[in-house]
């Protein structure tokens, strides 16, 4: 991937992630899981995990050292844990509110709960946003050590995805502070990554390691 591309990556990535948390409606009843916003907030979730894979592909592309290449595979492994869960919450759910309204049957939305509640679904999904935020820190680091990057540009999408799991617990609108996290931390490192920006940039010392 170019560096441009790159950055385009990086940037749209920053902005579904707010989109997701913006656009979803803040309950989980079936009149909420039922409506579009609720399949296209997830949507815009589900397509910024891929986006975010291929942005840290191009990461390592343009370091070309060991680390990042560790975290474009740890992240394309969280992600592909973290789609499955994320494609039944946004389709699976939104056809069995759907059908709980059209039929009055509101005993039908316990199977929202079977599913969320699953050992093995819980599971995947937990494990893979444990390793997006572990992918996300490494290409932090990475980025710290390149000496050709503003060192503190992955630092903050690395704080969005490492508070994934606890922003769940939070208030609706720290849920959307979340998403502006993420955006910011997206554009952020787009624009480091930007090639005029990338070329403007001075070498910084890096330590021996």
């Amino acid at each position: 991937m170019s560096n441009r591309l790159t950055s385009a990556a990086f940037a749209v990535t920053g902005v579904l992630f707010f989109v997701y948390p913006a656009i979803r409606p803040s309950g989980d009843d079936a009149a909420a899981m039922a409506g579009a916003p609720w399949v296209v907030g997830h949507l815009a979730a589900m397509l910024g995990f891929v986006l975010l894979g291929l942005a840290v592909l191009g990461l390592h592309q343009r370091l070309g050292d060991r680390l990042s290449l560790r975290a474009a595979m740890v992240t394309w492994a969280g992600a592909g844990l973290t789609l499955p869960y994320y494609g039944a919450e946004d389709f699976g759910l939104h056809v069995i509110a759907v059908r709980a309204l059209r039929d009055g049957t509101p005993a039908l939305m316990e199977l929202a709960g079977e599913f969320r509640f699953h050992p093995v679904a819980v599971a995947m999904f937990a494990g893979g946003l444990v390793l997006l935020g572990v992918g996300a820190i490494m290409a932090a680091v990475a980025v710290w050590r390149s000496g050709t990057l503003t060192r503190w540009s992955g630092a903050p999408l690395a704080l969005g995805f490492a508070l994934f799991i606890p922003q769940f617990f939070m208030a609706y609108p720290l849920r959307v502070v979340h998403g502006g996290l993420l955006m910011a931390g997206g554009l952020w490192l787009a624009a480091a990554l930007w090639p005029r920006a990338a070329r403007g940039a001075a070498p910084a010392p890096v330590a021996a390691r």
